[in-house]
């Protein structure tokens, strides 16, 4: 293993919670815990974001102001990192979590500097509440992070197997792309991250490798160059 020096894994709430949908599937966790050591094992530095879904989705709630609803998105992105870093420390990992906003003692605040410290030092960085802003996506603050980092590439885990042309939810005669550049996406509009996350991995040229969760070592390949779900060229 050694393609990357460093990346950033996004990990979708979802699909995490498996098929509970809600909360923690502790063996799915364990699994991605035990594929991210062996990546750090092998020199790679790891750099993680969670989406908060399995807790909360902020945009299907319209009783509730936009701003209050996305403060809790972001508290539940907190809640992910808490769990899955302590369930990294299990397998045998050091992890930190940063925030863009003070969070008493469970985080430390998020600067550069302080990730590229705890990077030196082995330990996997997770990323925890978004871009500390309303209106903004956990898409958006893994770009940015990604960018800011300065990481390789975007390994997007998802709960879905890659980019297709439609929903393949909806319609079963949609076809998965192995490969696709983010001009791509942007003009076609395929929901691989939202459209400001698009557009940043686009002026920042930050490539992504999507691919399903649930697929046996799908991180290690990722890792690895391994295309199992789709590759979104810059």
């Amino acid at each position: 293993m050694g393609k990357y020096k460093r990346v950033l894994l996004k990990l979708s709430g979802e699909a995490l919670a498996g098929d509970k949908k809600t909360g923690f599937d502790e063996a799915t966790c364990i699994e991605v815990a035990k594929q991210v050591k062996e990546m750090v094992d092998s020199g790679i530095q790891v750099g993680v974001v969670i989406g908060g879904g399995n807790f909360w989705r902020g945009r299907t709630s319209n009783t509730i102001d936009r701003t209050k609803a996305d403060q809790i998105g972001m508290l539940a992105t907190v809640m992910n990192c808490i769990y899955v870093s302590d369930i990294f420390r299990f397998v045998g990992m050091k992890t930190s979590i940063l925030t863009p906003f003070e969070c008493g003692s469970m985080t430390k605040l998020f600067s550069k500097d302080r990730a590229l410290k705890y990077f030196k030092k082995g330990m996997v960085v997770f990323f925890a509440g978004g871009t500390g802003h309303p209106y903004f996506s956990t898409d958006t603050g893994a770009v940015l992070r990604a960018v800011e980092i300065e990481a390789d590439t975007i390994l997007l885990a998802k709960a879905i197997d890659g980019v297709y042309d439609s929903d393949p939810k909806t319609d079963p005669a949609a076809k998965k792309y192995d490969e696709v550049s983010i001009e791509e996406v942007l003009d076609k509009k395929l929901a691989v991250v939202d459209l400001a996350a698009t557009i940043m991995c686009y002026e920042n040229k930050m490539p992504m490798q999507v691919f399903g969760l649930n697929k046996k070592n799908s991180i290690i390949d990722a890792a690895n160059g391994i295309n199992n779900g789709t590759k979104v060229t810059v």
